[in-house]
């Protein structure tokens, strides 16, 4: 068994160390969420806190880690009455990404539980992490209804497996521990507020830092069993302070003051529900027990806030995580005033502001700022909106480019899909056989039944009853007559933008109408469960801007940055795009692409431009790419250019005004339409 790092080895990550400490004390907290650039020991430090965790005693045989003190009276290895004990080490539990349904919850013998009535179960990863840590890598990568199901269990203490009228029910309360690295993609909003604490981690821009982290890693690799002996009595010194916080935790003190002061601050930053406000209190609590002190005091509530808040303040996928810690002072302040039923007006300036704090409370390495990046303090207003705010000036590209402008205020897009039926990731988006939506039929399982079709086994072994010897009322089933459910949900796809920055787009006011019109399709692959490419052509050639990615924050990004002017090399970008959807193919071959052309049509360079465009058009249609051209196109005279693309790339062309939720009705009919009609001739 290999040795894990030390977990009071690590060089700095302060605000991650605590954070996890405060769950091993009180793991009602609920969990942290790391989020960090890739490189950052996060799972290293994950690892280690295993270490430091003590010993638990077990019901012994029991697969359910049940408490010889106090057994599960449900545990499906029960009833225990008066079995031996066994010490056992807090374990950890990895979630791979690729980890299906019955990997995570558990799995049901269906043969036996027809055949012969019994619950003839076995456990999963959320039984294995009972008691101890549930560690899950990657997060953000995860499939979101394996989220849901690890979440649920983590609010609920238990975990529930059902299948066609068998269920199981077991205790499973543990830790869970995610990390990420938000340039991969974002979580759910709905999903973040489940993790109780979040923090951000980056590397150290400090030459000293960096050189111990890398001298201590290499006399790690050199003989871990040294090093670790080095740092044994750090690791047993902080065992033993878990041990005297978790003691002293159910005797802190929680006053009213201090409840209020919670409720205020999460108030004062319109968090939604109630959660934060009860992951606040518990997180106070258990600040104070590591201290070891007796009672809750406001400092507690502001580390507690820093730690629990940021990831709840984001209200749009395109907002980065954050706290504004001078407006945490400020309601920290009002709260702890007395209150006063008839308070007189005072406009006069400063007397109920903060007398300290502020964003020089934290370091730029984060500090006691919870990791939260200087950059954004105080950004409420989602990125991609007005347009209020001039980007700073890119520096030039060409001659003829201009300076980035700001998109327009987002809208609620029309549905776009891929007509068909796929087999892709699960999403949101178009049709396609899934493991989750509605049954269509049955087939005989590939490998592990997952999803029974009842009444399809049942006919499968209806007419071989007499020769297997049935006697009795129980139907005889064998494994040849289980039939898999056949199902079919949505899935998302891989949604490439090309997007005309040339002279022809570059005006202000309609760059940035072209800009919110994209910007509101990637709002809307994010709720979709989208991957996202940006391919983008003026000037000389075509540039991908972002490669296919599940990071749709970062596609906004790279497309508020975007500059303009030039000239316009239509068959450029589309034969860029056509190579980044061959690799793609090989890459991912079930997922399956949407083409959306932003353009007014026009092309420009030597010879035949546009007819070059064209010809690369064909190519798409040749591959059954499913395209959409949004026809950017103004004025009193209009060419038809875009809608000619559009035909040549079997696809259909709209207008930004026809992009809109509430235009005209028949904008996916006519996507389907056109490449039903494509695919007949």
């Amino acid at each position: 068994m290999s040795i894990p790092y030390p977990f009071t080895a690590v060089v700095g990550m302060d605000d991650m160390r605590l954070s996890l400490l405060l769950n091993a004390v009180s793991p009602a907290i609920g969990g942290v969420l790391v989020r960090g650039e890739k490189g950052t020991a996060k799972s290293t430090v994950v690892r280690g806190l295993t270490g430091l965790l003590p010993a638990m005693d077990v019901v012994e045989g029991c697969r359910f880690a049940c408490r010889p003190e106090a057994p599960d009276p449900q545990c499906p290895d029960g009833p225990h009455t008066g079995g031996a004990a066994a010490s056992r080490p807090t374990p950890m539990v990895e979630l791979p990404v690729g980890a299906s349904e019955d990997r995570l919850v558990g799995a049901l013998d269906i043969e036996r539980a027809l055949a012969e009535g019994v619950k003839a179960f076995e456990p999963g990863l959320l039984a294995e992490a009972h008691r101890g840590i549930l560690y899950v890598d990657e997060v953000n990568l995860l499939h979101d209804h394996l989220v849901d199901l690890m979440l649920d269990a983590a609010a609920m203490g238990a975990s529930y497996v059902e299948r066609e009228g068998v269920s199981v029910r077991h205790a499973s309360r543990f830790l869970l521990v995610g990390t990420m690295n938000p340039e991969e993609g974002e979580l759910r909003p709905q999903l973040l507020d489940r993790f109780g604490l979040t923090v951000e981690v980056a590397a150290s821009r400090d030459p000293a830092l960096r050189v111990e982290v890398v001298r201590r890693r290499l006399a790690y690799d050199d003989d871990p069993a040294a090093f670790a002996a080095r740092w044994a009595a750090e690791e047993a010194a902080l065992r033993e302070r878990i041990v005297a916080a978790r003691e002293l935790l159910p005797e802190v003190v929680l006053g009213d003051a201090v409840l209020r002061q919670i409720a205020a601050t999460c108030a004062a930053f319109e968090v939604d529900g109630m959660r934060a406000d009860i992951v606040m209190a518990r997180t106070a609590t258990a600040l104070a027990a590591w201290d070891g002190r007796a009672e809750v005091a406001e400092e507690d509530v502001r580390r507690a806030a820093l730690l629990a808040l940021p990831h709840r303040r984001r209200r749009n996928p395109f907002d980065a995580p954050g706290l504004d810690e001078s407006k945490l002072d400020e309601a920290l302040g009002q709260s702890g005033e007395d209150p006063d039923p008839d308070p007189e007006p005072d406009p006069g300036p400063g007397d109920d502001g903060p007398g300290d704090g502020g964003p020089g409370d934290g370091g730029p390495d984060g500090g006691p700022g919870g990791g939260v990046p200087p950059q954004t303090q105080g950004q409420d207003a989602p990125a991609g909106g007005s347009g209020d705010r001039e980007p700073a000036p890119a520096p030039a590209g060409g001659p003829g480019e201009r300076r980035p402008v700001g998109a327009s205020e987002p809208f609620r897009t029309r549905m776009l899909s891929v007509p068909g039926l796929g087999d892709g990731a699960a999403g949101r988006r178009s049709r396609a056989r899934t493991e989750h939506g509605r049954t269509t039929g049955s087939r005989r399982p590939r490998g592990t039944l997952t999803k029974l079709h009842l009444a399809a086994t049942v006919q499968a072994a209806a007419p071989h009853q007499r020769a297997r010897g049935r006697s009795g009322p129980g139907l005889v089933v064998r494994r040849d007559d289980l039939r898999q459910a056949t199902r079919e949900g949505r899935e998302g796809n891989l949604v490439l933008f090309v997007v005309d920055a040339s002279g022809s787009m570059a005006a202000r006011q309609r760059m940035g109408a072209v800009k919110g019109a994209v910007m509101s399709l990637l709002l809307d692959a994010y709720q979709r469960r989208d991957k996202v490419g940006l391919i983008t052509f003026r000037g000389r050639g075509a540039e991908v801007a972002l490669p296919p990615t599940s990071s749709v924050d970062t596609a906004a990004a790279r497309l508020q940055s975007l500059p303009t002017g030039g000239r316009t090399p239509l068959a450029e970008g589309l034969l860029t795009a056509h190579e980044t959807l061959r690799i793609e193919r090989l890459r991912d071959p079930s997922r399956r692409p949407l083409l959306v052309i932003v353009t007014d049509g026009r092309a420009t360079g030597a010879g035949d431009a546009f007819g070059q465009a064209l010809r690369a058009a064909r190519l798409h249609a040749a591959e059954g790419t499913a395209a959409v051209v949004v026809d950017c196109e103004s004025g009193y005279v209009r060419l038809g250019l875009a809608g000619t693309l559009a035909g040549e790339l079997g696809g259909t062309a709209v207008t930004l005004d026809e992009l809109r939720a509430d235009a005209i009705a028949g904008l996916v009919r006519d996507v389907r339409e056109v490449s039903a009609a494509r695919r007949a001739a």
